[in-house]
């Protein structure tokens, strides 16, 4: 039996149940595959399925539609794709009688496209898994005992599984006429952690979480098999690496279970009466009395059903009362006929909570210039190779907003500035709504004037822009699937024994803030760690900003060379006119996480006014004082530290030391002094 090892796999629909289960199986087990999840986010999908991924390197989320042939094509050739595990798919049945086009449009039309663009890469797909579904053959005989084998007839006696059907004739059409590398999939019912609550066992368990009775189709006397999520995250990994090509194999288990069992099961398990909870309520239009298959095929490739349907469903209960609000109001999901879920004007899912972590980490956290999400390119884009960006600003008025704006024009990169109030979520929502950007940049922020001690006694005005302002501009884009650039602060650390002034040691992006002396800091902390549970957010501490506008007011070094006497500490800080183009860089790559925005290494006070005496002023004198003696002077007491600035410099290998950036971009070009 020869094994297949692929390389560049992409698995679409992978933030769905089924497929992020294998999603995350496959990252975890293959670190040399990378693994590319493609995902609309539709109502029934979820990033926070993917969180066990989405810090490991091999791993990318790209949020797109595989009807869009431009993205496919894109996405085959720029990341390499060998092999395409294809899950996408609208699967409910109940939804498929209330809105059966779109199961035509996703199913069939979807898979046409996938299709299409394998055909035209010229032979660069080596394996293409088509995952169906046991309904194709519609109804097994109640008394038989043999189930359907995969070369059985063909028979869906609704529109979902009628749409299923149709894909897998597309699937095979192109296997036979353009010979593309296929294997498709027939699999029994799949449940466990991660299932959207439209299907039959995470409904019966959350209404019995909340003392609701549990709704049955008919009489409870319907058939189905049930296989647990990681067995079959285990038969795919099977199939991926030992299917034969133009095969196809059934994914099944020969443990039957009437509905009304599962019912009553699930009422066991709650500790409650099931003859007072069950409900029985209309059938659907049709409603097949059994799905029976024979997965011996798949058997002789090595797999087993692992997993006791007693076990599987104590643990499934577990997750569902661990994780009540993982999908957020599901309350559309939960009736006993959901057709509308899809349907305009219909039942929408909010996902106000539904993508936060349940460890309170954000899923990119961990690794944010690993995962990442990729913007598909525009329909109007020249090249595939060339995506369209439009860029949203909010801090017009403020330096970094403005100096924004600028390097967009000299970009020739579209934006436009935000016109709400970030504490007032309608506001940003007509801005997304009217400007429709690609990405998001927060440059708005109360740092007070002129310097930080304003916000101790405007501690009101600091909360509701820094904190309450920015996790509601977070929370608007997360749901529209948009990245946010937020600009924060690195003031949030002081030196200390494990980080000694001096020594090099700077703080890492994962290391908590210490420095509480200003009310300003605090808010920025506060913020911080809270934009950690946003899968969305770019956090980049910028410190200390400096730039090449030696008149400009909230330059660094305009205010100390104004200053009367300036302490001599050594400080990371932030070359703007280096480093704002290397954000809009970050957006681009839709980098995440939590990153140290400075340029490597220190620099004191007396080192700049040094280089300000070489460059621009001779006769210009300063003096020192103590930190003792500032602390008269000022309210609050200001921030001192060395951040690590490794993990930026490994992603922009080009980044100058900061003494290195002083020269060349801010005192070089403002010299008024002769060059010796």
């Amino acid at each position: 039996m020869s094994t297949y090892t692929p390389k560049n796999i992409l698995i679409t629909g992978a933030a769905g149940f089924i497929a992020c289960h294998v999603a995350n199986r496959l990252v975890r087990n293959y670190p040399e595959y990378k693994i590319v999840v493609l995902d609309k986010l539709d109502y029934c999908s979820n990033l926070k399925n993917l969180i066990p991924a989405k810090a490991s390197a091999n791993f990318k989320f790209v949020k797109g539609d595989i009807a869009s042939a431009d993205l496919v094509n894109y996405l085959l050739i720029a990341e390499n794709i060998d092999t395409i595990m294809h899950f996408a798919a609208q699967t409910h049945v109940d939804n498929s009688f209330g809105n059966s086009f779109e199961f035509t449009k996703n199913n069939i039309y979807g898979t046409h496209v996938l299709l299409e663009a394998c055909k035209v890469t010229a032979g660069q797909i080596k394996r293409f898994i088509h995952v169906s579904t046991d309904e194709v053959y519609g109804e097994t005989d109640e008394d038989a005992v043999v189930g359907n084998h995969e070369a059985s007839q063909l028979l869906p006696t609704n529109p979902y599984s009628a749409t299923k059907a149709g894909a897998e004739m597309l699937v095979m059409a192109y296997g036979r006429s353009y010979g593309l590398p296929v294997i498709t999939t027939r699999g029994n019912n799949v449940y466990g952690p991660n299932q959207f609550p439209e299907k039959l066992i995470p409904k019966f368990i959350l209404l019995a979480m909340k003392g609701q009775p549990l709704p049955i189709h008919g009489d409870g006397s319907n058939v189905r098999s049930y296989l647990y999520c990681e067995d079959v995250a285990e038969a795919f990994e099977v199939v991926l690496h030992k299917g034969e090509l133009g095969h196809v194999y059934n994914i099944g288990t020969k443990k039957e279970r009437r509905v009304i069992d599962v019912a009553r099961d699930i009422c066991k398990l709650f500790n409650i009466d099931a003859e007072k909870s069950i409900q029985f309520v209309d059938n659907r239009p049709f409603n097949d009395q059994r799905y029976f298959l024979d997965d011996q095929k798949l058997k002789v490739l090595g797999w087993s059903e692992k997993t006791t349907w007693e076990e599987g469903l104590k643990k499934t209960m577990e997750w569902y009362i661990s994780n009540p609000d993982w999908w957020g109001d599901v309350s559309g999901a939960l009736i006993p006929h959901p057709r509308m879920l899809m349907m305009p004007g219909g039942i929408e899912r909010h996902f106000d909570e539904a993508e936060k972590s349940e460890s309170g980490q954000s899923e990119f956290a961990g690794s944010p210039n690993q995962s990442k999400m990729v913007v598909p390119p525009s329909k109007t884009s020249p090249s595939p190779q060339k995506p369209a960006y439009k860029f949203l600003i909010y801090g017009r008025t403020g330096w970094i907003g403005g100096l924004l704006g600028k390097m967009c024009e000299k970009q020739g990169i579209p934006y436009e500035y935000g016109k709400g109030r970030l504490q007032d979520r309608a506001s940003i929502i007509a801005d997304l709504a009217a400007v429709k950007p690609t990405h998001v940049f927060n440059a708005a922020g109360v740092t007070g004037r002129p310097n930080v001690d304003w916000c101790e006694s405007h501690k009101t005005e600091t909360i509701r822009t820094n904190v309450v302002g920015t996790l509601t501009l977070a929370d608007v884009c997360r749901e529209q699937g948009l990245l946010v650039i937020n600009y924060a602060t690195g003031c949030i650390f002081e030196y200390d024994a494990t980080h000694p002034e001096g020594t090099g040691i700077g703080f890492k992006e994962e290391d908590t803030p210490n420095f509480i002396g200003s009310f300003y800091s605090k808010t920025k902390a506060m913020v911080e760690e809270l934009l950690k549970e946003f899968d969305n957010v770019c956090t980049l501490r910028v410190r200390m900003p400096i730039s090449s506008d030696l008149e400009n007011p909230r330059n660094f070094i305009t205010k100390i060379s104004r200053y009367n006497k300036v302490v001599n500490i050594p400080n990371s800080m932030t070359i703007l006119d280096e480093l704002l183009p290397i954000s809009i860089e970050m957006a681009k790559r839709n980098l995440r996480g939590i990153w140290n925005f400075t340029n490597p290494g220190v620099v004191s006070h007396n080192e700049i006014l040094e280089m300000y005496k070489e460059y621009i002023n001779p006769e210009f004198k300063y003096t020192n004082f103590t930190l003792e003696e500032q602390a008269k002077v000022i309210v609050a007491p200001r921030s001192n530290n060395e951040l690590d600035a490794s993990k930026l410099k490994k992603e922009f290998p080009e980044l100058l030391s900061i003494k290195e950036s002083l020269i060349k971009n801010v005192f070089a070009p403002n010299r008024k002094t002769p060059v010796a």
